[in-house]
């Protein structure tokens, strides 16, 4: 009989509780128990402190706290995030929003934060918190523990935050349905002089995120290598005339195709933080542990060096700059060069795994200088090939302000060097799918095919272009959700050890999902034609590479052609009689003969670029 009377009374204090929480809405935090436990202890140095965002509803606490938390946890930073209505589920579940009930929360909030703050981890508290000597009492209780406090006003005007009303709560305050709301009935103290004020009612997520990194690592709480900018490295507008006579002055240093690729790839951005070619310190970093490690942990995992011979080292060394040019055109001015030695066979093996000169680009190393020049490095001007296809070469920068423009709230990349066929479609259309049932609302394709060099025998930029763009003509992919653009970096066939560099330079252009296939950047072995590389490994390496946690992979799901149905289906091994696999050998074979592969294999206007240009080598 006792234990029924008690459990009768917790059914009614339930009861009570829900009635005093009725409009709180749990938040699904953006950031995983098992992806946060991942990086805790990654990077030395405490870091505990709490960032209180404060503000009316609807200003955007909830939405940059998240981000803020994705972007640290991305960087290696122990970060957690309180927010106010995932708080009243639990620890405050007991409270209502009277002024009382309000104080007695942001006591308890106060106290939690601290806790979090005290074990080395950033803790960013989201609550309204309207009344100042509450936000006092929480600062007041960090302080007298020795911790970093820093209040952070989302001052987003009322207006503002009353036509987002994601919960519907202005309107029931308005209506008065809902009562002490804040804005409404109840006041919000506005801060005196909080660390930061932010105006989330003008600036995107990604420049109130950086607002506040910033403001952390002026406080000597975050790394300075911690970045949410894209370095770019060319000569500011109103130094370019300056720049171009001195350019002119200088020693100068002729360079190949491939190096002018990669000064593209420094001077956009896509390899920040670097700040040129490689010194010898940081291609010592790259190349034994895949990484930049000064001011932190980048992710860096192939070397970006600038070879050249003997002669041109003895006659540039002791020079304080000299210029690049690509074909006689001054590109840009190196300064401070520092010339070390070009261990071929080293380098090889650690990034190919292999020195076998039919490889490709190990066969370009061994042709290249013995030397290798650092510096770093100031591009005159934006680089253009004039082939017809640089519209498509968008940078970094280029491609957020797209992803801006379209209002995307994810985006996931897809990298390749082939022509597409509809089951690379199919893996794309379903990656879109699931982000929408995640609750994201217009998930954004970056369609990133490998724009620099690559090998004879893969098809030809131009032609992958067309073949691309016919796919979005006949929306195969939603051309409203699609962002085709060219990634200039060579490709190195470097397995592993390469999509490391091609996942974290989508980063740099605002990706935060990255669908890996199946042996990316792999080729055959040279001499056993078999795979040089683990087909399944790159997409294992990248789940646990360092640096790279801002990155959410989607495995590669294997697609093949189903003969019942007639179209591009994800295997099923259950029924795996009614699919057939299409190699890339059987494709060519029938382009370069003018057939038709099975209907549903790849769209009818991509396959009649892909017969054009296979059939012209015959011509």
């Amino acid at each position: 009989m006792a234990t029924e009377c008690k459990r009768s009374r917790i059914s009614k204090d339930d009861e009570d509780v829900n009635s005093k929480t009725k409009n709180v809405v749990y938040q699904i935090p953006n950031v995983s128990r098992s992806k946060r436990g991942q990086v805790v202890g990654q990077r030395s140095g405490f870091r505990g402190c709490t960032v209180w965002f404060t503000g009316l509803s609807g200003a955007g606490k909830t939405t940059i706290s998240f981000a803020l938390e994705s972007f640290l946890i991305g960087q290696g930073i122990p970060t957690y995030c309180l927010d106010g209505d995932n708080i009243r589920h639990g620890l405050n579940k007991d409270l209502g929003f009277d002024p009382d009930d309000r104080e007695e929360n942001i006591r308890r909030i106060s106290e939690v934060a601290k806790l979090f703050a005290d074990g080395g981890i950033v803790c960013l508290t989201s609550f309204i918190s309207p009344f100042m000597k509450d936000r006092e009492k929480a600062r007041r209780i960090h302080e007298e523990a020795g911790l970093p406090f820093f209040e952070c006003w989302i001052n987003t005007p009322l207006e503002i935050c009353e036509t987002r009303d994601p919960k519907g709560l202005y309107k029931k305050a308005r209506s008065g349905e809902l009562r002490g709301f804040t804005g409404i009935d109840q006041p919000y103290e506005d801060p005196v002089s909080p660390e930061l004020m932010i105006r989330a009612g003008e600036l995107n997520v990604e420049e109130c995120v950086h607002q506040v990194v910033d403001l952390l690592q002026k406080a000597e709480i975050l790394p300075a290598s911690i970045s949410t900018q894209v370095r770019e490295l060319f000569v500011p507008s109103l130094r370019q005339s300056q720049a171009q006579n001195e350019a002119e002055g200088l020693p100068t240093l002729e360079i190949g195709e491939v190096d002018l690729q990669w000064v593209q790839v420094l001077a956009e951005g896509w390899a920040t933080p670097l700040t040129g070619f490689m010194r010898e310190r940081e291609f010592l970093q790259s190349q034994h542990f895949g990484c930049l490690l000064d001011g932190g942990v980048t992710n860096q995992s192939i070397p970006i060096v600038l070879p050249v011979h003997t002669s041109d080292k003895e006659r540039l060394e002791g020079c304080e700059a000299f210029t690049l040019a690509y074909l006689g055109k001054k590109i840009a001015i190196l300064r401070t060069p520092e010339f070390y030695e070009h261990r071929k066979e080293e380098r090889c093996c650690r990034q190919f795994g292999t020195c076998n000169l039919g490889h490709p680009y190990v066969r370009m190393v061994y042709e290249s200088g013995d030397w290798l020049c650092g510096g770093d490095i100031e591009v005159l001007d934006k680089i253009l090939w004039k082939d017809g296809l640089d519209e498509y070469r968008l940078t970094p920068m280029e491609l957020r302000a797209k992803f801006r423009q379209l209002n995307a709230d994810a985006v996931f990349a897809f990298q390749l060097r082939n022509p597409i066929h509809n089951g690379h479609a199919l893996l794309m259309q379903d990656t879109r799918r699931r982000l929408l049932e995640r609750g994201y609302k217009n998930p954004v394709l970056l369609l990133h095919p490998l724009g620099g060099w690559t090998k004879d025998d893969d098809v030809a930029l131009p032609w992958r272009i067309r073949q691309h763009q016919s796919l979005l003509d006949e929306k195969v992919l939603d051309p409203e959700s699609t962002v085709m653009a060219i990634f200039p970096s060579p490709m190195m066939y470097a397995g592993p050890t390469e999509v490391q560099w091609h996942a974290k330079a989508r980063l740099a252009a605002g990706a935060n999902f990255y669908i890996v296939g199946r042996d990316p950047a792999g080729m055959p072995h040279p001499d056993t034609k078999a795979d040089l590389f683990d087909p399944t490994h790159g997409a294992k390496v990248l789940t646990m590479a360092p640096g790279l946690g801002q990155l959410e992979i989607v495995p590669f799901r294997v697609a093949a052609y189903n003969r019942k149905t007639k179209s591009m289906e994800f295997f099923d091994p259950q029924n795996k009689d009614d699919f057939l696999f299409i190699s890339g050998t059987k494709m060519r074979a029938l382009a370069r003969a003018g057939d038709t592969p099975p209907e549903g294999f790849m769209s009818p206007k991509a396959w009649e670029v892909m017969v054009e240009y296979y059939q012209s080598f015959s011509e």
